[in-house]
């Protein structure tokens, strides 16, 4: 059976998740915020701002209308993470009760230190909650190139739905009820993005990349772990296969944040509010706060809070990482 399915949020993700969920045929509707822009894309069946000459299927709508939240079984959440909880407060009153909200967005609450899932609990209880994530461009996804991402719900029944109704022929959605564990890949891939593209911008090689990634990867284990995922999780596309391809693609906006970083442009720059968005920026600090609580060894995340301090430089950061004490891996 089909499940109305809404999208709330247009931008460039929130739009590639609706195109994608339309491609079967079935029924769902992009909602936005500019009313005008949302007119405009629905003439033109095509968003040029976010996603240039992707058509958009005839199945979708697009509209500035809430009253689509209200009758969707399914609503996709792909607003930022810091946003989240604003956007539940604006559009709460307007989703139906039983509907089933979709977090499409990657981060920590930094405001509250929260998990997004947790945000979505906070504020819209007792509402079936799923987390979508996983290596996926927003690019490749609404051009039907081949994806796979992990939705996960606490209970995995609702997960397993949710995949069903959501992935396409192009678009493979993978289940599981570890909720932490997916969160915690999600989120801190985008802070060891930023390790990455300062990696690069600085020409310390490829070799220097690769550590990052391995050393980065048994970080997130860490944190996970600590909060009550799986390392199984981490290890999988939610982590690692996210990991990858945020820390090497210049698709990737955590990525270029850091490499215009270690290129020498002024911080106050990269984070003017008309600059792209890099979540990994705001995650930064909030997670090495929460390692720093819980006792959890994580020196990369540590570091680059610290450069976005501005406590600590990009050549005392890698002198501090390669003179830790040797240890076994």
């Amino acid at each position: 059976m089909s499940a109305k399915i809404a999208v709330l949020g247009a931008g460039a993700f929130g739009t590639a998740l609706a195109v994608v969920a339309a491609s079967e045929g079935d029924p769902v509707t992009l909602v936005g915020r500019d009313a005008g822009r949302m007119k405009v894309i629905e003439k033109n069946r095509v968003s040029e701002t976010v996603l240039p000459g992707v058509e958009l299927p005839a199945s979708l709508a697009v509209t500035a209308d809430t009253d689509a939240l209200s009758t969707a079984d399914i609503v996709l959440l792909g607003v930022p993470a810091q946003s989240l909880r604003t956007a539940l407060q604006t559009y709460g009153n307007a989703i139906g009760n039983v509907t089933s909200l979709v977090v499409c967005a990657k981060g920590i609450e930094q405001s509250s230190g929260l998990f997004l899932a947790d945000v979505v609990e906070a504020v819209l209880p007792d509402h079936p909650t799923a987390i979508l994530s996983g290596p996926g461009f927003a690019a490749d996804i609404a051009r039907g190139l081949p994806t796979a991402m992990t939705i996960a719900s606490a209970r995995k029944g609702v997960a397993e739905e949710l995949a069903r109704h959501i992935s396409s022929g192009t678009f493979r959605l993978y289940a599981s009820d570890d909720v932490v564990g997916v969160e915690t890949g999600g989120a801190l891939k985008n802070v060891l993005a930023i390790a990455c593209g300062i990696v690069e911008g600085r020409g310390l090689g490829e070799s220097a990349r690769a550590a990052l990634i391995a050393r980065g990867l048994a970080e997130l284990m860490r944190f996970a772990k600590a909060h009550g995922g799986a390392a199984r999780t981490v290890s999988g596309l939610s982590g690692l296969g996210d990991l990858v391809l945020t820390a090497t693609s210049h698709q990737s906006r955590n990525l270029r944040f850091g490499l215009a970083l270690g290129k020498g442009t002024p911080l106050d720059e990269l984070m003017a509010p008309d600059a792209p968005l890099s979540e990994g920026a705001f995650t930064a600090s909030v997670a090495a706060s929460i390692s720093a609580e819980k006792n959890i060894e994580m020196p990369i995340t540590q570091a680059v809070a610290a450069i976005l301090r501005g406590k600590l430089g990009i050549k005392e950061a890698v002198d501090a990482l390669m003179t830790r004490p040797l240890k076994s891996e």
